[in-house]
């Protein structure tokens, strides 16, 4: 690991980050002490070139093979590291890192290992800090569902996690797509191959039909879209949400997606709300 890196020093980082720094290394191995993690390498493999010497010579091949596979595990390790570096930045004052599952942080990494894009390795870093932040946060199956995404998927995710709008306290925003046949959706990718994509990959349930709704608690809410603040009075306890819902694993990744707003996004969805007989009022 490069000299600098935030894990290096591990006496300057807080409690919460010192404790998941150190569970990650249990389970990964080592990375307490990335700064010699590279040169430990390269002399294991030294001491396994002279094991093997002192009975044969290498071949080529075998040379070539031996050099290639130190290669391959550097890489891995930095970015285990990376990515590890990148969560301690996102990790909370009241993160429980000591609750971490073994097996979920060695399940992680193996997943996550050859990630070397950077803004993957973002994606990948919110997750461990998420977990480490609320344990049991991810499912298994979330991991392996990130682990199977395209850049390209994350980035769709992502684009139509900006027509999401966070209903009072839910920590977890809700998408809405109305008509996606709509200029405001098609002119930044979201459209019915797109939503039918996100569909077939386990991210949101799709329905072409328009009428998804989801039960609320009470007639009022207020809604959160990027720092603006709605008051909206329903009909009945019955909120007309549009074409998508998320899944299970949607809703676990649409917190960390890293989602921005869309300009003119709030004023629309509130015109459709009009359009459906809810009263509005920003605040």
């Amino acid at each position: 690991m490069a000299q600098g890196n935030p894990l290096v020093n591990l006496g300057e980082l807080s409690k919460p980050a010192t404790v998941f720094i150190e569970k990650v290394s249990d389970a990964v191995g080592g990375i307490c002490k990335p700064w010699q993690m590279k040169r430990v390498a390269k002399a294991e493999a030294e001491v396994e070139k002279i094991r093997a010497l002192s009975g044969i010579e290498l071949s080529g091949i075998e040379q070539r093979a031996m050099h290639r596979l130190v290669a391959e595990e550097a890489i891995k390790q930095e970015n285990i590291e990376n990515i590890t570096a990148k969560a301690v930045k996102e990790l909370k004052a009241d993160a429980k890192p000591e609750n971490l599952e073994r097996d979920w942080v060695a399940n992680f990494f193996d997943k996550c290992r050859l990630v070397s894009d950077t803004e993957m390795q973002s994606l990948w870093s919110k997750l461990l800090a998420g977990e480490a932040n609320e344990p049991g946060a991810f499912s298994k199956r979330t991991i392996e569902l990130v682990a199977s995404l395209d850049k390209e998927d994350a980035y769709l995710f992502t684009t139509l996690m900006g027509f999401a709008c966070y209903i009072n306290d839910d920590p977890v925003p809700v998408p809405f797509v109305y008509d996606f046949r709509k200029e405001i959706y098609n002119e930044r990718g979201i459209n019915f191959g797109i939503l039918n994509h996100l569909d077939s990959i386990g991210l949101v349930n799709f329905q072409d039909s328009n009428d998804l709704t989801v039960q609320m608690d009470s007639r009022t809410f207020k809604t959160h879209y990027f720092g603006k603040e709605t008051l909206v009075d329903l009909q009945r306890k019955e909120l007309k949400i549009g074409s998508i819902v998320l899944t299970k694993i949607g809703f676990e990744l649409a917190p960390i997606c890293g989602a921005s707003s869309v300009p003119d996004f709030l004023e629309y969805v509130l015109k459709e709300w009009q359009k459906l007989g809810y009263k509005v009022s920003r605040q």
